[in-house]
């Protein structure tokens, strides 16, 4: 179980290589006690190597890798039996997602169904399993990574934007659900991360870095926050933003 200072036993990051939930990961391990790391990923990752050693330095003890590929949702139900095998999981951390091409998205079918299908529909159904493990232990919490880009859709990615509003509000009521369960589900929506993700992007205002993320997310989990903004000026903006006319909003250059 997670305890008042952020001890965990067994930590599941679902999107195993990703930098934003390695650094969750690390925040966790930091804080003692040499939690159990189960790392879920695609299967032959190039990057899962370097995932274990970081887990590793960051204070893991036992790090274990099951196999999760987003978009094959059928796969999921083995997934997460393989990741709750060796027992309870405190914390789970979803943490996986694409951005793209935003100009592409919304002009090509295949590409806009799988970047749905990975940032929403994956979450979804990783969701439903995670709900009814903890439901079952009767603890844990869960830490998803939505995006302030679900806050107010924009037209300059609307693809990305519209899956993360469906993801943060499917998360959201999750929480609601497991309530009275004693399971705890905290929504983190950071701006731009500087991660490999955004590399060769214009870096936005705001932007922060993956260890803001993973300080904050942490920090709203142990408070039992339902949601965090990572950077405390997207709340007051993205309020501002929801009650702007569509036709300001044309004029609006971002």
């Amino acid at each position: 179980m997670l305890n008042a200072v952020g001890q965990a036993q067994h930590i599941l990051l679902l999107g195993g290589t990703s930098e934003i939930g390695l650094a969750i990961v690390g925040e966790l391990a930091s804080r003692g006690g040499s939690p159990t790391v189960t790392l879920a990923a695609r299967e032959g990752s190039p990057r899962i190597d370097a995932a274990v050693t970081e887990a590793q330095a960051a204070g893991a003890g036992e790090v274990r890798v099951v196999d999760f590929d987003a978009r094959d949702t059928a796969s999921h139900p083995a997934a997460i039996e393989a990741a709750f095998a060796g027992g309870d999981v405190d914390v789970a951390i979803v943490a996986f997602g694409t951005l793209g091409d935003q100009e592409q998205l919304w002009q090509d079918q295949a590409a806009a169904v799988e970047s749905a299908e990975v940032n929403y529909t994956a979450f979804v159904s990783v969701g439903v399993l995670l709900g009814q493990r903890f439901k079952a232990q009767g603890h844990g919490t869960i830490i998803a990574m939505s995006s302030v880009a679900g806050q107010k859709v924009r037209r300059s990615n609307f693809v990305y934007g519209a899956s993360k509003a469906g993801m943060d509000g499917f998360y959201l009521q999750l929480g609601e659900a497991l309530r009275d369960f004693g399971v705890r589900v905290t929504v983190v929506r950071p701006g731009q991360v500087r991660t490999k993700m955004t590399e060769g992007l214009d870096e936005a205002p705001l932007t922060v870095n993956k260890e803001d993320v993973a300080k904050a997310a942490v920090e709203a989990a142990l408070a039992g926050q339902r949601a965090v903004f990572v950077h405390k000026a997207f709340g007051p903006i993205s309020f501002v933003l929801q009650h702007i006319p569509a036709p300001i909003m044309r004029r609006l250059n971002f």
